[in-house]
């Protein structure tokens, strides 16, 4: 099965049907980016055609065999905001379950840090809930530091659950 990464800047084909296909799965799969369950199509395709609007976002897919199964997004702060214009935050990063094991979730990622380089971003920042622990072990395999922890970070069945925040110096 052939893998590659790229950087989405209009949907063709069936990329936005795909794309939801695997957000939806993986929401299911308990990863979520804020959804616990999968919402109505139109809303995550509204969602996904969204992102693809907002200047300061960039979003790297991830496909197996030209179907995209997977994501991440690379979000800059809006123009006027100086102070903080040399970092950037790292979100939406997921694989749909039938797609992982094919080392996708980590080239996104780095795509994402590259992407971040060329932009002359210095700082990436993500965050996480602490129940996904491949996600988290992923991070700290590739020198994303843990600097805090959030105990009500989200709410789980009814239930407080801890968010871990991450960032990566990346002119080191």
């Amino acid at each position: 099965m052939a893998t590659t990464v790229e950087e989405l800047k209009k949907f063709s084909n069936t990329d936005l049907h795909d794309l939801c296909d695997a957000a939806d799965d993986a929401i299911r799969a308990g990863g979520g980016f804020g959804w616990l369950t999968p919402p109505p199509r139109h809303i995550m395709e509204a969602f996904w055609k969204g992102v693809l609007v907002v200047p300061e976002r960039r979003l790297i897919v991830g496909r197996l065999d030209g179907t995209i199964v997977g994501s991440a997004q690379l979000i800059r702060p809006p123009r006027n905001n100086e102070a903080q214009s040399l970092w950037a935050q790292m979100t939406t990063h997921f694989v749909a379950p039938f797609a992982r094991g094919h080392g996708l979730a980590r080239s996104i990622l780095v795509a994402v840090e590259e992407t971040a380089k060329a932009a002359g971003v210095g700082v990436l920042n993500l965050d996480v809930r602490e129940t996904q622990a491949a996600a988290i072990q992923l991070y700290l395999s590739l020198g994303y530091q843990h600097w805090g922890t959030h105990p009500h970070y989200a709410r789980v069945d009814g239930k407080s659950v801890p968010g871990l925040f991450f960032f990566k110096d990346l002119k080191a």
